[in-house]
């Protein structure tokens, strides 16, 4: 009954985690229309750096901050502000459903970097999954029958930044301080954002200023609300929860944007889910990936505090 109940005390807190972070990326939708999506990133990451920092500097443990492989915790750290940015950009621009049917692609993408950086051996099952996830992008996207945009291109490129940078931490997690991991993505946000303000800043009402500074605080509380459920339940079955954020986000596409997906986004976004689930339950077959580099990636939402991907 206890370990009943701990799944079951995984699932609430993955599930209202995931429901937080579709919260957070309607939002970001919302504050696309007026502001560049550089701006949002800037402040939603500067609200989100305070709670992050006085947490990692109440735990003891912390230690001193420099990373043991620098040039891949900066790689890390390149890849999680660029994914970041993209999917930001994804989100102003597409509906939201059918940004989700492409992130969820990130799965996928893991498992073939796995082979490369980690050594996973990947057999014909989980390479099926993978061609199976292709042709649901396909169907997403239906280049020639629609048009292939720039938010198209930049889901996607969040999806594989994601994944690159999950695999990279799976490879050098064990060996790095969780305030490594975090800290420096965030500081790299920090810098290349307000480089960019001169530029792009646009002077924010206070209502605004306020959703940039929920896009923050959201992401950290979904952050934490997915640790604890990770801690409570399987990852085999925390994992798959993710896929709820789909629901959420045709529900606020419906009510606050207008937005109605086709039924090829639909069919396509099924697809990708289960292919993406198929890959998540073979993984947690104890004879089949000693590495399991989905699951002990989690999902592809990034640690700096402002993410916007679609798992934590």
């Amino acid at each position: 009954m206890g370990t009943q109940n701990s799944t079951l005390q995984g699932l609430g807190f993955a599930f209202l985690g995931f429901a937080v972070f579709a919260t957070h990326d309607a939002l970001i939708k919302t504050l696309g229309g007026t502001y560049s999506v550089l701006q949002i990133i800037f402040f939603a990451t500067l609200f989100s750096f305070v709670p992050m920092a006085v947490t990692i500097l109440a735990d003891r443990a912390t230690g001193n901050f420099l990373p043991r492989h620098p040039w891949l915790v900066m790689l890390r750290s390149g890849l999680m502000v660029t994914g970041m940015s993209c999917a930001f950009y994804a989100f102003s621009v597409l509906p939201l459903a059918e940004v989700y049917s492409l992130l969820f692609s990130f799965p996928l993408i893991v498992t073939v970097l796995s082979i490369p950086i980690l050594g996973e051996v990947v057999r014909a099952q989980r390479w099926a999954a993978v061609g199976v996830g292709l042709i649901g992008v396909l169907i997403v996207l239906r280049p020639g029958a629609t048009e292939i945009t720039l938010g198209h291109l930049a889901a996607l490129t969040a999806a594989f930044c994601s994944a690159f940078a999950s695999v990279l931490v799976r490879k050098i997690g064990n060996e790095e301080r969780s305030a490594v991991l975090i800290l420096y993505p965030m500081l790299l946000a920090i810098a290349v954002m307000s480089l960019a303000q001169p530029a792009v800043y646009q002077p924010p009402s206070l209502i605004h200023l306020a959703m940039m500074a929920l896009v923050g605080v959201f992401s950290v509380i979904a952050q934490h609300l997915i640790i604890l459920a990770y801690r409570a339940a399987p990852a085999g079955v925390v994992a798959p929860s993710q896929y709820s954020q789909i629901i959420w986000a045709t529900i606020f596409g419906a009510v606050f944007f207008g937005e109605r997906p086709d039924k090829w986004v639909a069919v396509g976004a099924a697809i990708i889910i289960a292919s993406g689930i198929f890959v998540v339950w073979r993984e947690s077959r104890a004879d089949v990936s000693p590495n399991k580099p989905v699951l002990r990636v989690r999902s592809p939402r990034s640690d700096t505090g402002a993410s916007a991907r679609p798992g934590a």
